[in-house]
């Protein structure tokens, strides 16, 4: 299966991935808002969301005020994050889009590009990944900056079956079981994520979604945004639930 399959399957469940969604939209969304002001200043107003997803960043930074443009692999996703932001009264440029080709796909630039929730280890080598960070290079504004946010893969044995469960939630009278099976194949995984829907009678109905990840470690993350052509990249811990990567352009009228 396919990313972009991955995804277009999970989207009517990805929310249960969250104990809370809407909770985890307005924490994220504070928490990135406290990190674009930290490093670009309160002149930040336009983001892209290159990897958003049902648009769990995406809508919470659009309800702080940022003028927010997002695309995502996945169509279907990108649809329910469009019934969901109409539903909240927002107003966000949505699109379907590799984020390998952002640049190509939006032909502009905004203050801040950020891409969540691990998204950039779907590529599976270093050379996709600088591809897509050049693409992040080219959609920035000078004195903007790139913002990602990635598993701790050097927190990660890698190697043999891992089981990962990720709770029970209950929705509708329905309780989900949601739990990851990882295969490790060196520094590619195949990772099978398990939604067993129990109404209360006898059966239960299992779904299952396949994707691959690349378990990349966050220092070369780092390398490769640098090579890309960002400056004073670095990595922060405890401000997100994931470690945080960003990287700054430089601004060109500065130095004249």
């Amino acid at each position: 299966m396919s990313t972009r399959d991955f995804y277009d399957q999970l989207s009517p469940f990805y929310h249960l991935i969250f104990a809370d969604w809407e909770a985890s939209i307005q924490r994220q969304a504070a928490q990135l808002d406290s990190l674009i002001e930290e490093f670009w200043g309160e002149q930040v107003h336009t983001i892209l969301d290159v990897s958003c997803g049902i648009g769990t960043q995406a809508i919470g930074l659009a309800q702080l005020g940022y003028h927010v443009t997002a695309s995502d692999l996945s169509a279907a996703a990108i649809e329910r994050a469009k019934a969901e932001a109409f539903e909240r009264r927002l107003k966000i440029d949505w699109s379907v889009a590799d984020m390998r080709q952002a640049y190509i796909h939006h032909q502009r630039q905004f203050d801040v590009v950020i891409a969540c929730d691990n998204s950039t280890p779907h590529l599976l080598n270093d050379d996709d990944i600088l591809t897509a960070f050049r693409q992040f290079y080219a959609c920035t504004k000078p004195g903007g900056g790139c913002l990602i946010t990635v598993r701790d893969y050097d927190q990660v044995e890698r190697r043999g079956v891992q089981v990962k469960p990720d709770g029970l939630r209950i929705e509708n009278g329905v309780r989900y079981f949601i739990f990851q099976v990882w295969d490790f194949k060196g520094d590619i995984y195949d990772l099978s994520m398990y939604l067993v829907a129990d109404n209360g009678d006898n059966e239960v109905r299992t779904q299952v979604m396949r994707t691959q990840y690349y378990a990349v470690s966050p220092n070369t993350l780092a390398a490769l945004m640098a090579e890309a052509g960002f400056v004073d990249v670095i990595r922060l811990d405890d401000r997100f639930y994931q470690p945080v990567i960003l990287g700054k352009k430089p601004n060109v009228a500065a130095k004249v």
